[in-house]
């Protein structure tokens, strides 16, 4: 099938690579977000997708929307079989669907139609599920609410973060993404209507849901803190201003300590929750790099009893 890819971050970048490498299909566009501000002289830097289709020779188009007219009559122009994408970032109005002939397929990282939305991963480690997985669908008018084409599932493991999981997911869901490519190319595949039972919902993660409130359970401090790293950074208050927390760990033998309570030793700082304590392994104070806790705490030179918390 001649293929028109929409993408944007690094993690869509597995998919594309596996569609370039494809022996049955022709990448022969990609679409993707507009070049946007980065670093810190603020200048305009092109996304992982257009950098990597450039690499390849394949013609890039950044639409500011999806139905800016001469967006839609280059694609209408190229009349692509199928549009595969992964995490592109905008919503596809109906003109823009209706143009391939077999629509626009999404990789989607949840087994839907659980966690439907922006930030399926998060949530998923946020709710503290053991398993997890990627989704091929047929993208509709609704909220990731087509037919499913396939999955794969992946483990959730203990000490996840969303990073960790999202780039194994990116690497299955690219096999998944070509062997959907494949199915409906060769017609051997149908969509399949998602169930209405056992929707749930994953919207944007915002930096007050990454607030770590210390009278939850240690175990759910944990999945925070894991399911907000790296983005967008799961974090508390010291002494009036924000703490990054990057690394934590639960110590169910700690119950000695009240929610937010600190305790430093020689190389161990711990904080109370609402069961038992957390490690804090790894911080970052506001201007300051990434920090062992330990490190961190001898810097600050912390008293007892002193605690976390805060708005």
């Amino acid at each position: 099938m001649k293929l028109v890819f929409a993408g944007t971050p690094e993690v869509a970048v597995p998919a594309l690579d596996a569609l370039i490498g494809s022996e049955r299909h022709e990448v022969v566009a990609v679409v993707t977000r507009p070049d946007a501000p980065a670093g810190r002289g603020r200048r305009l830097v092109a996304s992982p997708v257009a950098q990597r289709a450039e690499e390849a020779g394949i013609e890039v188009l950044k639409p500011v929307k999806p139905r800016d007219e001469a967006f839609l009559a280059r694609l209408t122009e190229i009349e692509p079989d199928c549009c595969p994408v992964v995490a592109y970032g905008a919503l596809l109005p109906r003109v823009a669907l209706d143009i391939p002939a077999h629509g626009w397929v999404n990789l989607h990282f949840s087994l839907l139609p659980a966690w439907r939305g922006a930030a399926p991963v998060q949530h998923s480690i946020m709710a503290g599920d053991e398993i997890t997985g990627a989704s091929t669908f047929l993208i509709e008018e609704g909220l990731d609410s087509g037919p499913v084409y396939g999955t794969v599932t992946e483990t959730i493991r203990p000490t996840d973060t969303s990073g960790d999981l999202l780039t194994r997911l990116a690497f299955a869901g690219s096999g998944l993404l070509a062997a959907t490519m494949d199915g409906i190319e060769d017609g051997t595949l149908k969509a399949v209507p998602q169930p209405a039972d056992g929707i749930t919902l994953a919207p944007k993660i915002t930096v007050e849901d990454a607030h770590v409130d210390w009278s939850v359970p240690a175990l759910r401090a944990d999945r925070i803190v894991r399911g907000c790293t790296p983005a967008p950074g799961a974090w508390t208050v010291f002494r009036g201003e924000r703490l990054k927390l990057i690394h934590v760990t639960p110590v169910p033998d700690r119950t000695d300590l009240a929610p937010g309570v600190l305790s430093v030793g020689k190389n161990n700082v711990y904080v109370g929750t609402g069961s038992y304590a957390v490690e804090l392994l790894w911080v970052q104070a506001q201007g300051k790099k990434p920090m062992r806790a330990a490190d961190w705490a001898r810097g600050v030179r912390i008293a007892d009893g002193e605690v976390l918390g805060g708005a």
